[in-house]
């Protein structure tokens, strides 16, 4: 998940050498976060996932330098990025981690991934922009609406309505705001949620399809952005 994003908003711009320093750090830092909040959420160890925690986040932050200098605006992601943690924080205190706030604050941050590749391979504050946030946050709220219905939520119908609708809106969305071919990389999410809502299925099977769901995005994103 957190790697399409931001190879969409890298192909949506110019990609450059220092596309794979800021992905490191990225990756760095989304891998700071699990320790981190496993202090928050444990009482024993803390200690133990602090020190891991911190160590991911020093390497992050080193390894940001270069592309900071290279593109000061990405300085100005620092304020939400902090501000979704923290109701990141704020969830898995509350042990309440698997709410839907909390997945789209989580799946914000990664689609902010994808605008912070974009700014770097030399793009602006524009529409473009806007389609590479916009999309990959609803291509993923797409998905955890999907994983819900096959599996915690497996037996609510209202889920699996509200799934379908949803799917629903992402054939629209992109036409109202400019980008009508771009409804094409969320044909596969909409089958899939009128296909398998609701029903019991293998982790396997929905992981299989997850992968194909989000390279076929990528890749269909990639090409019709322009």
């Amino acid at each position: 998940m957190i790697s399409v994003p931001y190879l969409f908003g890298m192909l949506a711009a110019e990609a450059q050498g220092m596309h794979l320093v800021l992905f490191v750090a990225w990756l760095l830092l989304y891998l700071s976060s699990y320790p981190l909040l496993q202090s928050v959420k444990r009482s024993a160890n803390k200690s133990y996932w602090i020190k891991w925690g911190v160590m991911y986040a020093a390497a992050a932050i080193a390894l940001l330098i270069p592309p900071l200098i290279d593109t000061p605006k990405l300085f100005y992601f620092g304020i939400p990025l902090v501000g979704l943690l923290l109701v990141n924080v704020w969830h898995t205190k509350r042990k309440s981690e698997r709410a839907l706030v909390n997945d789209m604050c989580a799946i914000l941050i990664f689609s902010l991934g994808g605008v912070a590749a974009y700014l770097l391979g030399g793009g602006g504050w524009d529409r473009t922009m806007t389609a590479v946030v916009l999309f990959s946050f609803m291509h993923f709220m797409g998905s955890a609406f999907f994983v819900k219905t096959v599996f915690r939520e497996r037996a609510n119908k209202r889920w699996t309505t509200y799934a379908r609708l949803y799917h629903l809106l992402l054939l629209i969305v992109p036409a109202i705001i400019g980008f009508p071919w771009l409804t094409l990389p969320f044909v596969f999410s909409v089958v899939r949620a009128f296909a398998y809502a609701g029903k019991a299925m293998k982790p396997w099977k929905v992981g299989i399809i997850e992968i194909i769901g989000a390279i076929q995005f990528l890749v269909l994103s990639a090409l019709l952005i322009y």
